[in-house]
């Protein structure tokens, strides 16, 4: 990353549009969404279009606010993720990803993080039958595919962006390392990070943690209460979470986060219930999970995200055509 840009939000849709810099970056964007269907329906993948509205939407949102509008009298939210359409979807098909758009109103101190959007997209995928070792090699798998399609065809944006091709050496090395959270918070305590054992990572500790990666690695087993009510209990281990975060190296921080799902409905009962979530607002998914649906294992991936990471940008909001930023109200 070159420095700190964020001064340098234009003052209109028409002055970022002009960028040359936007142009490449979207750019690769396009080359990075192209090489995450072709790796996809490679392996079976069926794209569905992703719901916009629903009665409930994920409870997981780490601060952000969630937007509330009248749906004919009742009250229904703009999605903040697909995850429990995700799950109800393998009903129909076994293997489903989404090119999701999500609202969150983050707290306006995320503006600063560089890595924060109030309205973004996400590579949505979910397997049915799957372990969470199985999600993260489809994660892996999209990044690298990803990664070797923009190389290979956007050499020039790349160029123009001051991203060496050099910067992508170790990702395709060898298989992305993982780290246990408890072995990441010890890791930041002995870098004089303070990070609690029993929650996610904060923002500056993921990006201290990135920071001293050359490539992108899993962080797994997420304490139980760091998470939402749908990532899945250790049946052998209890309290401790199945699930993982991808976080790309230069400071770049978190790309996804997925894991495997509760999907048997006493557990998800008690689940929301110890998150504090009432279990009646979810009674169109819970209903649902008391007829039956399979066990699976997912994520979401960051589209602006990962475009900022391989564009090598020095802020989120350059890696989108219509850049909203937390606090910050655009067109």
């Amino acid at each position: 990353m070159r420095g700190d840009c964020m001064t340098d939000l234009p003052h209109s849709p028409r002055e970022h549009l002009r960028r040359p810099e936007t142009r490449a970056a979207l750019a690769i964007q396009n080359q990075i969404l192209v090489a995450t269907r072709e790796y996809l329906a490679e392996r079976d993948f069926t794209e569905l279009l992703p719901p916009v509205i629903g009665p409930v939407t994920d409870p997981g949102s780490r601060g952000a606010k969630q937007v509330d509008i009248d749906y004919y009298g009742h009250r229904y939210k703009l999605m903040t993720s697909v995850i429990l359409y995700k799950q109800a979807a393998l009903l129909t098909f076994d293997k489903i990803f989404y090119i999701a758009p999500n609202i969150r109103l983050e707290p306006p101190e995320t503006f600063s993080t560089h890595r924060h959007l109030t309205e973004f997209h996400q590579i949505d995928v979910e397997i049915a039958g799957a372990s969470r070792d199985d999600a993260m090699a489809v994660a892996e798998g999209i990044t690298r595919h990803a990664v070797r399609r923009v190389v290979d065809r956007a050499g020039a944006e790349l160029a123009a962006l001051g991203r060496s091709p050099d910067a992508f050496f170790d990702l395709v090395a060898a298989p992305f390392d993982r780290v246990a959270h408890a072995t990441a918070v010890a890791d930041l305590h002995g870098f004089g990070v303070p990070q609690s054992p029993d929650a996610e990572l904060n923002w500056e500790a993921e990006k201290q943690l990135s920071r001293k990666a050359s490539r992108p690695f899993f962080v797994t087993d997420y304490p139980k209460g760091s998470r939402g009510f749908y990532d899945r209990e250790d049946p052998t281990i209890p309290g401790r979470l199945r699930n993982f975060d991808l976080l790309a190296p230069e400071g770049f921080g978190e790309l996804a986060s997925g894991g495997e799902r509760e999907f048997e409905y006493p557990r998800l009962v008690a689940r929301m219930r110890e998150t504090g979530e009432n279990p009646a607002k979810y009674a169109w998914y819970l209903d649902m999970a008391r007829h039956g649906i399979p066990g699976s294992a997912g994520f979401g991936l960051g589209a602006e995200r990962l475009t900022r990471y391989i564009a090598g940008l020095d802020s989120i909001w350059q890696a989108t055509a219509y850049p909203k930023l937390p606090g910050v109200v655009s067109p």
